[in-house]
């Protein structure tokens, strides 16, 4: 049973304890006081003094922004964890690549975000896995439907490499957009994506259910965030700006459901060319997509089409025309599943695509002229896009050698992914 001694000392160390942040500096004469009317003892006193200095060296520390003029601060991460099983036979080959079965980690985004005040602000996001910026903007939004960006991002052309890859539905992006926006490797275009500019986005709104989104960029014509792509030992060669342009329809529907359907396009000059070594040589590439997203109730579909003019993008004397395109349906069975599929098919115009190209962490399977890719796959939201796993069934294959002459290789596998983002 307590005596009223060890009750008073229980209430006293809670108290004392519970607001040991503002008392731990100031609780010296107070527990004097309390040993001289014979409440606590030394002993009692100077366990107190210890409980209130280690609680108080344990809270943790404030993070503010070095700046004077910092109004506001974050820090995010986006983790995703994958494994890829793929295995590719080529027609009529005595023995297939080696077949893709590892795991990884194909992003590790670390975020940061702040104000200075007059609607200025910056975003630096670093992929920690591949080694590279993300996004590294300073903006000015003079209004809720007016941004412009200065520095580092992805230009909005091409509809689904603009989407964050944290809302992807399937696990990686079309193969289709891989050809035409990743770097350039003789094959791919390397035609949009991150480049370093200045950004305008803006929208209208005309009607309560229907508006407008726009777009425009001047910026380097290839991606290059170092100092050194300015110096005449750097990108001298391939200096002009690249023009970019998106215009979209916007409406929503019944149930929260919303639309959108748009053209962009891009002018990048000196990144024609046929192979990976004709920069600079007054061939040029212009870059075209029209695309379509639709959500209604459990219902979702994202569509594109995209083509470009490579000046002699086929040999010193031809032009090459790729064009493209991809289909992707998806149904929320309920809040936390939902299943996908897609379908996506090009025709490189004789430049020339391996699986490798299209397909990520595929074998190559040889250059042939055209690809068809399929995916089947299922999510499950645990918390939203902040915490989910999805997995698919990828199928894919290219075809046609570029002289024209019968050919085929097939990839088929699962890849998965675990993401956490916070």
């Amino acid at each position: 049973m307590f005596t009223l001694k060890s009750k008073c000392l229980a209430l006293l160390g809670g108290v004392l304890l519970s607001a040991s942040a503002v008392l731990a500096q100031d609780s010296g004469p107070l527990l004097d006081a309390l040993v001289r009317k014979g409440i606590l003892t030394n002993q009692e006193a100077e366990d107190l003094r210890a409980d209130l200095m280690r609680d108080n060296n344990t809270i943790p520390a404030k993070a503010v922004g070095g700046g004077k003029a910092t109004d506001r601060l974050s820090v995010g991460m986006r983790m995703q964890v994958q494994y890829a099983s793929l295995d590719t036979d080529i027609r009529n080959a005595a023995v297939g690549p080696v077949a893709t079965d590892h795991a990884f980690l194909r992003r590790m985004y670390i975020t940061f975000k702040a104000g200075v005040g007059g609607n200025w602000g910056a975003t630096m996001t670093y992929d920690l896995a591949g080694g590279s910026y993300d996004d590294a903007i300073i903006e000015w939004k003079p209004t809720p439907d007016l941004a412009f960006n200065f520095g580092l991002r992805k230009v909005n052309v091409a509809a689904e490499e603009r989407g964050s890859s944290g809302d992807i539905r399937a696990i990686e992006r079309s193969s289709v957009t891989r050809y035409f926006v990743e770097s350039n490797n003789g094959r791919r275009l390397g035609a949009a994506s991150y480049r370093i500019g200045a950004f305008l986005d803006g929208k209208k709104e005309f009607t309560q259910t229907n508006g407008i989104v726009y777009s425009a960029a001047v910026t380097a014509p290839e991606r290059n965030e170092s100092f050194t792509g300015a110096s005449a030992t750097g990108d001298n060669a391939t200096n002009r700006p690249a023009l970019w342009g998106n215009l979209g329809v916007t409406g929503k529907l019944a149930n929260n459901g919303t639309w959108i359907a748009g053209f962009g396009t891009g002018y990048l000059p000196d990144q024609g060319g046929s192979g990976i070594t004709n920069f600079g040589k007054g061939f040029d590439l212009s870059l075209y997509s029209v695309y379509a997203n639709v959500t209604a109730g459990r219902f979702g579909f994202m569509g594109e089409y995209l083509t470009a003019k490579v000046e002699r993008g086929f040999n010193a004397t031809t032009d090459a025309k790729p064009k493209g395109f991809y289909l992707q349906p998806s149904f929320l069975v309920n809040e936390n599943v939902e299943l996908v599929v897609r379908y996506a098919a090009l025709d490189s115009d004789h430049r020339g695509v391996t699986l490798s190209d299209v397909i990520r962490s595929s074998p190559s399977g040889g250059t042939m002229n055209k690809s068809e890719e399929w995916y089947f796959g299922g999510n499950y939201y645990l918390r939203g896009n902040d915490l989910k796993l999805q997995l698919g069934l990828v199928s894919g294959k290219t075809k046609d050698t570029l002289s024209g002459a019968p050919a085929e290789a097939k990839v088929i596998g699962l890849r998965s992914q675990m993401q956490l983002q916070f």
